[in-house]
């Protein structure tokens, strides 16, 4: 018995060594956070890129039964759990833990088994440091499928929906009137009157990317509307400028080159900020998203903003609140959704002091939502998609040409020509 208790003593001791290394590892690799997470697939793979705060040391351990990629970094952190993606491609889902050694732990759960590359990338032009895991088919095995936003055979008689996006919100308050008026405020203002009259709208319905007085990430506001299939993007805001005598609505589209003019390019880069108070990187300019999504649908995607755009501002118009100089283009990033047409609309310019008072009165809140509502539904009844229960109404009304709105019976006015 006294002769194996030094080999106990040795155990022991070098099981604490051990420990001791560890946690001095772990005390050694510099504190990095993740900010963001990035998932895009594509017809080759799937790509997931982590937004770093600093260069990260890291090891993938590819596993089965089931398929999924470990992701470990040293002295790694969370900025939000919202950082993680729904998945897409290879990628089922994703979890992430801190382990008792500091490191944090991403697991990536697999649709089917996939080879993993991980790469890392600094700074380049809007991008901080990044790391880069790429899934590739195994050997033998094909990509996933990509996922169908919406077929037409499987969607027979679904409603229309338009996503409608509140800007700003929470600790970004947007513009602020002289009066103290938020513009985060009167934007969800207009958003729920919004809502509530294409609710009402047969073949429609509408959802909020935010329903309360909350920060949400441009790319999270696109994310939603996505997750909700949406058939259009609507973001309302309220505009601002140092001459206090400026007044009425505009509206824009996305513009591939950038802002038409100075001022909406200072109005792009105003809002498009506003993702620098959530703490999430600006990277719009994404080589993979570019390839496998804008090249595909973008030019029609933004073809269809054009169109849905113009027949808005023609609504607002008709309500005196336009000065009709046609639609703007500028680089919000919440219009840049490449399969999801979009407009943003500046309602009025907060910073008039009449205007303010207007965007503040319930009454034109709500003939706001009406114009806004109307130039949507003209669009769509113009453009039905294939399915829908508008398709159905509109293909019943093939004879007439204009088609009045719910609140008059559907009647139908005007002869086709």
């Amino acid at each position: 018995m006294r002769g194996s208790r030094p080999s106990l003593i040795y155990v022991t001791w070098a099981g604490c060594l051990g420990l001791l290394l560890a946690a001095f590892g772990a005390l050694a690799a510099k504190p990095v956070t993740i900010k963001d997470v990035r998932l895009w697939a594509g017809p080759d793979g799937t790509r997931l890129v982590f937004d770093l705060s600093a260069p990260a040391e890291h090891s993938v351990l590819k596993l089965d039964n089931p398929d999924r990629v470990v992701v470990d970094i040293p002295a790694g952190t969370m900025e939000s759990e919202r950082a993680l993606p729904e998945g897409q491609g290879f990628v089922k889902q994703l979890r992430a833990a801190a382990q008792p050694n500091g490191d944090l732990r991403v697991v990536v759960d697999l649709t089917g088994p996939a080879e993993p590359k991980a790469f890392s990338v600094g700074p380049q032009e809007s991008y901080g440091h990044r790391l880069v895991l790429d899934l590739t088919p195994a050997k033998g095995t094909s990509p996933p499928p990509l996922s169908v936003v919406k077929a037409a055979a499987d969607l027979h008689g679904r409603d229309i929906v338009v996503a409608i996006d509140a800007g700003h919100g929470g600790v970004d308050p947007g513009s602020i009137g002289k009066r103290g008026t938020y513009e985060k405020h009167v934007t969800l203002a207009i958003a729920r009157r919004l809502k509530e009259r294409i609710d009402r709208e047969p073949g429609m319905r509408a959802i909020l990317t935010r329903d309360d007085d909350t920060f949400v990430e441009h790319r999270e506001r696109i994310r939603r509307a996505r997750r909700q299939q949406a058939d259009m993007f609507v973001s309302v805001h309220a505009d601002s400028y140092t001459n206090r005598s400026v007044a009425g609505s505009s509206v824009y589209v996305l513009s591939a080159r950038g802002a038409s003019d100075e001022s909406a390019r200072w109005l792009a880069d105003r809002e498009n900020a506003a993702d620098l108070i959530g703490g999430v990187t600006l990277d719009d300019k994404d080589s993979v998203l570019a390839s496998v999504l804008l090249d595909l649908s973008q030019g029609a995607s933004m073809s269809a903003s054009v169109d849905a755009a113009e027949k808005v501002m023609h609504e607002l118009y008709q309500i005196g609140n336009i000065t009709n100089r046609g639609v703007k283009h500028a680089g919000f990033l919440v219009l840049k959704s490449p399969d999801i047409p979009s407009l943003l609309v500046e309602t009025g310019f907060i910073s008039n002091p009449t205007e303010e008072s207007r965007l503040l009165d319930a009454k034109h809140q709500q003939k706001l939502a009406e114009a806004i509502h109307q130039g949507v539904r003209a669009y769509f009844y113009a453009n039905p998609p294939p399915g829908t229960v508008v398709a159905e109404l509109r293909a019943k009304q093939s004879g007439t040409t204009v088609v009045a709105s719910s609140d008059e019976g559907e009647k139908a006015a005007g002869t086709a020509h």
